[in-house]
């Protein structure tokens, strides 16, 4: 007996044939699987058509196209027991690369066929689901100037494209960031980035030992530079560690893990969530543990850390418990 999914496919995503890929989509998933497929447009996008399809109450949510189609699925099952298949064909497929995932349409396939289906961690940014993470400051205008025609013509370098520029106009900016237990301000820092999940090359978002995606917490990454070549050494360190798993030591890191957190700066700066602008900050972020269910191969969490020192003129104001 087949199941009943809806397939959510975004036609523009990447750069490969999208009739080819979703024809192979079908003929590999069409044995086990009562397709309903949900094509995206510029009039009706990913978000609408997954919560409509919660709504329908379908047996599972299958998303094939890039980080923003994936995000905005995984988004509308948050907080559901739907599980969801993800068969990544973006430009950065960097929710494939956090979450453990098949690159291929392929091997996608047959995880959603015969893969574990697994509770992992999800999190909530001014009312928003987020899946993968919040980024303020350097990262949100990255991806604010990175345009649909530079993704279509060079791929994943266009993000290190955008960067590059990006560079030449860095500007700092005064953060006050709120946990459950601390306040920490910081009068010059260049970006910050909230993390559930991230991939190696989401180089912002790796302060930590490892960005760990089950066990409850947010990742916060602090990055304070003041100059552009500062801000190549360490773009460098960070993508370093996030290759080797091993924890930033730069002075001009920052990075905890918490629960919760609100980050307030001045000037307010522009925030990217899961790969869109969502507009600017204030923002308040709340794990949400096992709030998504997926089908992902099992991590090793490893212990939660964090570093504040070193960071310009930084304060840390520990809170009481009263």
């Amino acid at each position: 007996m087949t199941r009943k999914a809806c397939l959510i496919f975004n036609p523009v995503a990447g750069q490969s044939d999208p009739n080819q890929d979703l024809e192979t989509i079908k003929v590999l998933l069409s044995p086990e699987f009562d397709l309903d497929i949900q094509i995206t447009s510029q009039e009706v996008d990913a978000d609408e058509l997954a919560q409509k399809a919660v709504e329908r109450g379908v047996e599972m949510i299958i998303a094939a196209g890039g980080d923003g189609t994936l995000s905005a699925a995984a988004a509308a099952t948050v907080g559901t027991d739907i599980p969801l298949g993800a068969i990544s064909r973006g430009t950065a497929n960097a929710f494939a690369a956090a979450l453990n995932l098949p690159s291929t349409i392929e091997a996608a396939c047959r995880a959603i066929l015969t893969g574990k289906t697994k509770k992992v961690d999800a999190a909530i940014c001014n009312g928003k689901a987020m899946v993968l993470l919040a980024g303020v400051g350097f990262e949100a205008e990255t991806v604010e100037n990175t345009s649909r025609q530079l993704k279509n013509r060079w791929g994943m370098l266009a993000y290190v494209m955008a960067g590059v520029q990006q560079l030449s106009q860095l500007e700092a900016f005064e953060v006050e960031i709120e946990t459950d237990d601390k306040i920490i301000r910081s009068p010059a820092v260049n970006a910050v980035t909230v993390a559930n999940a991230a991939p190696p090359t989401s180089i912002l978002a790796q302060g930590p030992a490892g960005i760990i995606y089950d066990d409850g917490l947010l990742d916060v990454t602090i990055v304070a530079v003041e100059k552009w070549t500062d801000a190549i050494a360490t773009s460098y360190h960070l993508l370093q560690t996030g290759r080797s798993g091993d924890a930033a030591s730069l002075d001009k890191i920052g990075y905890l893990r918490t629960k919760r957190v609100k980050i307030t700066t001045q000037p307010p700066q522009k925030v990217v969530l899961d790969g869109e602008i969502i507009g600017t900050t204030p923002i308040e972020v709340e794990c949400v543990p096992s709030g998504l269910t997926i089908c992902i191969p099992e991590t090793l969490a490893e212990e939660p850390s964090e570093k504040l020192e070193g960071l310009p003129g930084v304060e840390v104001e520990m809170k009481s418990d009263t």
